[in-house]
């Protein structure tokens, strides 16, 4: 577990972090998570954001599309929400951020080099 705790914590050293998790999209449950605040539940957001998840898969199962999800980015008034399906598992790695300290561009290269090393 000391890859998916180092990984969770580089996470949270991007500008801007709220929380980060990863997550079994198809149970909605979290493997590991790191930070958050009051009124911001990870297991909550990890959980509803794995519907989000699914939806999506299965509207690309419709279509006929044989590709795979890079990453969901959800913008909200003042945070993004960033989801990225770790290829060949039914795991992804979501974080939020404030949107008046994050780099989006920033914020998304270093959450798929952080994608790439992780291992469970």
């Amino acid at each position: 577990m000391s890859n998916l705790t180092e990984s969770l914590a580089r996470a949270m050293e991007i500008d801007g972090a709220i929380g980060v998790a990863l997550v079994d999209y198809e149970s909605g449950m979290c493997l590991g998570t790191s930070g958050g605040r009051a009124g911001f539940d990870l297991e909550v957001a990890a959980a509803g954001n794995s519907e989000v998840i699914r939806a999506k898969l299965k509207v690309m199962q419709s279509l006929g599309l044989e590709d795979g999800i890079e990453d969901i980015l959800i913008s909200l008034g003042k945070e993004y929400h960033l989801m990225f399906p770790q290829p060949g598992t039914t795991l992804f790695l979501y974080t939020a951020f404030d949107r008046k300290s994050a780099n989006l561009a920033l914020a998304r290269h270093k959450l798929a080099s952080i994608c790439k090393t992780l291992q469970v």
